[in-house]
């Protein structure tokens, strides 16, 4: 199995899109996305000679070894990690002395970087692709409020400001920094949570979300491979409010034993006392009025639940 999921374009001049499924390696449906949005694109330049693609796509698996076994991570949450310190620490050692996740990084970081020098533009696109343990989780969450949250908009989902800095190393928000780059560039970066792990829309709505984020960086003309699917997921997202504000991230330990109590769903209305979880210090509490979003209903995560307003 190859961490490059594979690639397309590369001919005319435009952005470089790179794109990740299962950097937690328990959420498959950004994997197969990517590989089916790739094959979309075949398709549609046999179907119709005068399509074009400017710039390039790579499709990358996140968490290799994760994703491998089925597993969220095997030591350490590959998006949580990517501190540019340690990031250069890691890359300087032999690969083989490397804890899973740390060799999971290295493996990223050279892939990245070999992509980027090799790519002749000066504008990258960074899509990370996710889904939820709970249920109703699509929404995007741009790094920044300026280029990227307009690349989020353009997904049609509702989006989550300020989300990604609340979580302390994630991908994207290395990735905004620069710290790929060996030159200027200009950069946007948006992750997109496509709903519940084994809900077979997941993989559809990722789909979605990947040749919108094409259209929206220029690789493709607007009016090219619209879908009934991309309809659906604009009539879902009416029912939300088109942009939210994180507000408080419960964070645990792996000594917390925390619970999540059941039946919440993502966007689920919440009041400030409410009962949400259980941990090994009593009840948990709402702090706020709000919408819960993430909340964990599996044994792996460092984060219990966001609450957005």
């Amino acid at each position: 199995m190859n961490r490059k999921i594979g690639e397309y374009g590369g001919k005319l001049p435009g952005p470089l899109v790179l794109a990740f499924g299962a950097l937690h390696g328990n959420e498959p449906a950004g994997v197969e996305a990517l590989g089916r949005a790739i094959q979309t694109l075949e398709e549609e330049a046999q179907r119709d000679p005068s399509f074009r693609f400017n710039g390039k796509l790579v499709a990358f698996i996140g968490n290799l070894q994760g994703f491998r076994s089925k597993m969220r991570f095997l030591e350490k949450d590959l998006n949580r990690i990517w501190n540019p310190e340690m990031v250069q620490c890691w890359l300087q050692q032999d690969k083989t002395n490397l804890h899973a996740e740390h060799r999971e990084v290295v493996e990223i970081f050279e892939a990245v970087r070999s992509e980027i020098d090799r790519f002749p533009g000066t504008e990258i696109v960074f899509l990370d692709l996710h889904t939820t343990s709970a249920d109703g989780g699509i929404f995007s969450i741009p790094t920044d409020e300026t280029g990227s949250l307009a690349l989020a908009r353009e997904l049609y989902v509702p989006v989550i400001l300020r989300l990604q800095d609340s979580i302390e190393g994630p991908l994207l928000k290395f990735a905004a920094a620069g710290h790929f780059n060996t030159r200027p560039s200009k950069l946007s970066a948006v992750a997109f949570e496509a709903g519940q792990h084994n809900d077979p829309q997941s993989v559809h709505r990722s789909i979605v979300a990947t040749i919108s984020c094409l259209r929206a960086a220029g690789c493709i003309r607007p009016g090219v491979l619209h879908t009934e699917e991309e309809q659906m997921l604009r009539r879902f997202s009416t029912q939300f409010p088109p942009v939210v504000i994180l507000r408080y991230v419960h964070h645990i330990g792996p000594d917390d034993a925390f619970r999540m109590r059941p039946g919440y769903l993502n966007f689920q209305q919440i009041k400030k006392g409410e009962h949400l979880a259980d941990d090994a210090r009593g009840p948990v509490l709402s702090p706020l009025d709000g919408m819960i979003l993430m909340p964990l209903y599996q044994l792996k995560g460092s984060d219990g639940f966001f609450i957005v307003q």
